[in-house]
This record gives structure tokens, C-alpha cells and sequence, in this order.
């Protein structure tokens, strides 16, 4: 088991609370993004640039650590095996082209701090399919905060069919609803079969490289280089992408993997259920969207639910202030792998949502 380091409280919240800001707000860049990007495009070039960062970044540290005495085997970078890039590409391709790219479709048809909502649904999808496929067992609390979020889903999404304006677009409410089943998927196949490199900014890249490959592969499939003009991106899409990859994607992440090395692990994935407050209410702010009572019960019924779910989960893993990260866990060949309650994702590093 991996010691945390003695870091003070003060840092660990300055770096949750940058977490929770960062994450938030991505959901505001996104939105800005595909003003004038089409979506596929969008993400497959914001992953595709943060992952050839990432790896630069592993291929530098590669040298540096290479003939340094004080850092063990299983901490240098490696190539990647085979097994390595086809389980990142498995779970890229769940996580960034299922689970991301049906974000920035979905919030051209749907508000960003609707979207929000919609994807922190993610940890009901994670417990259901986690008792599906690999029979984990579900605290009661949990049970009851899977039941919880479909009531407030329900909510959400009633006036689809009415007339009024108050009904959300139904292709964009079936695509968010798709997005958080798919990072669901990827982070169980994570979790129990995907084989990852054990440095997570490297499994991280390969992601990331995997998935955006897959999300500008889906961009041609789709014809949206056939009617994309560079001229016409607006300068707020062109800020929105460029946050979307050094704020979102590296500053994001970065801080998401330092936390689970310093901080114990419920208090990291309070983020689960605070980044989807954090979005709405920006998105409220800085893009006007309009704040509907029935909207902030479903969000309110929502929250609670994955709250209900996080915390019965962790409590019931064993007492998971203790739980080493899963890039931390390695088979008998040094390979990272992942935890056994189904809540690993990007990175092969433990997480609730998705950024």
C-alpha cells in the first residue's frame, strides 16, 4: 500500500476546490466550443493535443528518472505492450468517444448546466452495471440511491413532448443520457479487465490519444470536415477549446492524480457530486441559461443520489480512507490494474465523473 505524503489540510482543499472549479467549468468550455466547432471535431482535437502533451511530458520524465537510483522500477515509464494500447484503446474509446464525445454533441442541443446533470449520473450507471456484469455486491444505501437518481432523471426529462419551450431537445436528452452508460462502461472494463500502463499520466495519454484518434475518426464518418470552415470559428470557441485542453484536460487531471496520492479517497470523490452544482450555477451565470425550479429539484434528487451512492460504496469497500489509487494495484507482471468496485477511469486512477 502507498504512504500519502504529509501535505497540510489547507492544500489538500485548495486543491479540491480547484478541482471542483476546473471540472465545473469545463462543461461552460465545451459549450463555448461547439458554438462554432462541430462537436466530434472539438473533442477528438482537445484529447488528441492534451495526450501528445502528457506523453512528451512521460518521455522527459523517462530520461530524468532513468539513471536515477532512488526511484524503483515499477516508477520508470516504459513502452507500452501490446495489451497495453488495445485495453487504452478500449477504454479511450468508452471514456473520451462514448462518454465525452456525446457530451459536446448532446450540449448543442441541451444547456450546459442541463448536460451537468445529466452526466452526474455516471456513478448509478457505474453500481448497475459493476451488479450486472461482475456481480458487486450494492449496500442497501446504494439500492436506494440507484432508485433515487432514476426518479430524478424522470424528473429532469418529463415535459419531453410538451409545446410549452419547457421540454429539452429528445435527441439531446437520449445522447446525455448514452454519455455517462458509456464512461460507465469504460470505467467498469477498467476496473476488472483493461490492463494499463502503472504510471497515470502515461495510461492517461494513451487515452487520450486513443480516444481522440477514435472521436476525429467519428468527426469524417459524420462528414463535419466536409462543412468545417476554420475561418468562420468564433474567437469564444477558440478560447473555450484552448481552456478545454490546458485548464480542463492538464491542469485538471494533474490535480485529480495528486489528490489521490495526498487526500483520502471519499474526500477526492466529493467532487462527483459537486462539479455538477459548480456547472449549473456558472452556467447560469456566464451564459444566461435560464435556472427552472423543476430543473433544480431534479439536480438537487440527482446529487443526493450519487452522494447516497459514493458514500455507501466507499464505506463499503472497506473503509476506503486507506485505498490505494489503482494505478497504485499491478498483476503479477507490473501492470497496472484496476480496483474491485468498479470506479476506476481515466488513467487507470480512481474517479467518480467524468471532466
Amino acid at each position: 500500500m502507498t504512504r500519502r505524503r504529509a501535505v497540510s489540510p489547507i492544500a489538500i482543499w485548495a486543491g479540491l476546490f480547484t478541482l471542483y472549479f476546473v471540472w465545473g467549468s469545463t462543461y461552460i468550455g465545451i459549450r463555448l466550443s461547439v458554438e462554432t466547432i462541430p462537436p466530434f471535431l472539438m473533442a477528438g482535437v482537445r484529447f488528441l493535443i492534451a495526450g501528445l502533451i502528457l506523453i512528451a511530458w512521460e518521455i522527459v520524465a523517462a530520461r530524468r528518472l532513468r539513471d536515477d537510483p532512488n526511484v524503483t522500477e515499477a516508477d520508470r515509464p516504459h513502452l507500452p505492450t501490446r495489451r497495453e494500447w488495445r485495453d487504452s484503446a478500449i477504454v479511450g474509446g468508452a471514456l473520451l468517444f462514448g462518454g465525452m464525445g456525446m457530451v459536446a454533441l448532446g450540449e448543442t442541443m441541451v444547456p450546459a448546466g442541463i448536460a451537468a446533470i445529466f452526466i452526474a449520473t455516471m456513478p448509478l450507471w457505474v453500481a448497475v452495471l459493476g451488479r450486472v456484469f461482475f456481480d458487486e455486491r450494492l449496500p442497501t444505501a446504494a439500492l436506494a440511491g440507484i432508485v433515487i437518481g432514476l426518479v430524478g432523471v424522470v424528473i429532469l426529462v418529463a415535459p419531453l413532448g410538451r409545446q410549452d419551450g419547457s421540454a429539452f431537445d429528445p435527441l439531446g436528452v437520449f445522447v446525455l443520457l448514452l454519455s455517462p452508460l458509456f464512461w460507465g462502461a469504460g470505467s467498469v472494463y477498467s476496473s476488472h479487465r483493461a490492463r494499463l500502463p502503472r504510471r497515470p499520466l502515461t495510461a492517461t495519454g494513451l487515452q487520450m490519444l486513443c480516444g481522440g484518434g477514435l472521436l476525429l475518426a467519428g468527426a469524417v464518418a459524420v462528414g463535419e470536415l466536409r462543412t468545417f470552415d476554420v475561418a468562420s470559428v468564433s474567437a469564444r470557441s477558440w478560447l473555450g477549446l484552448l481552456y478545454l485542453i490546458t485548464i480542463g484536460s492538464l491542469v485538471g487531471f494533474t490535480t485529480f492524480v495528486w489528490l489521490l496520492r495526498v487526500a483520502p479517497l471519499p474526500r477526492v470523490a466529493t467532487y462527483a457530486y459537486v462539479n455538477p452544482v459548480v456547472a449549473f450555477v456558472l452556467a447560469g451565470l456566464l451564459l444566461g441559461e435560464t435556472i427552472e425550479p423543476r430543473t433544480v429539484v431534479a439536480g438537487a434528487v440527482i446529487i443526493f443520489a450519487v452522494a447516497l451512492i459514493v458514500t455507501a460504496r466507499s464505506r463499503a469497500s472497506g473503509d476506503a480512507l486507506e485505498v490505494t489509487p489503482a494505478t497504485d494495484r499491478s498483476d503479477d507482471d507490473g501492470h497496472a490494474r484496476g480496483t474491485a468496485d468498479g470506479e476506476t477511469t481515466l488513467g487507470g486512477a480512481r474517479a467518480i465523473v467524468p471532466d
